[in-house]
């Protein structure tokens, strides 16, 4: 990596967002957590300078990630779906049309997707191996 990037987390499952946090961290990354959509936008205007995202689809409260995703698509950051449930949400992931990791995988595993996107070398069709 050739400098550190900042990487928005939105996943509800506080155990996922710790685990991929402690990945980031570890590769030199800063975090940026977020458990619904009101906090990931205002993580989003606090911290200007977001290089990538990973945005798991299903959220509590029956939300999305998908107004998250439409706004940085608008700032023109990459991101990656990070998803469990993937034949209810599957509408969503084709919606979206963004690069998907599927759960479960290892937070290293989606740290390194991440920052390969953020590189521009990973893009949506790259396959990722299953843990």
């Amino acid at each position: 990596m050739t400098k550190a990037c900042s990487v928005l987390v939105l996943d509800d499952e506080p155990l996922i967002l710790m685990d991929l946090e402690y990945a980031g961290e570890d590769k030199g990354c800063m975090m940026i957590p977020a458990t619904t959509c009101a906090e990931a936008d205002r993580a989003m205007n606090a911290h200007g300078a977001i290089d990538v995202a990973i945005l798991d689809v299903s959220l509590a409260e029956d939300q999305t990630c998908v107004p998250i995703a439409r706004e940085l698509e608008l700032r023109g950051i990459p991101y990656l779906l990070h998803s469990g449930n993937l034949d209810r949400h599957n509408e969503h992931v084709r919606m979206l049309d963004a690069p998907l990791i599927a759960k479960p995988a290892s937070a290293e595993k989606v740290i390194a997707a991440a920052i390969a996107l953020f590189e521009g070398r990973w893009r949506k069709d790259d396959p990722i191996a299953a843990d």
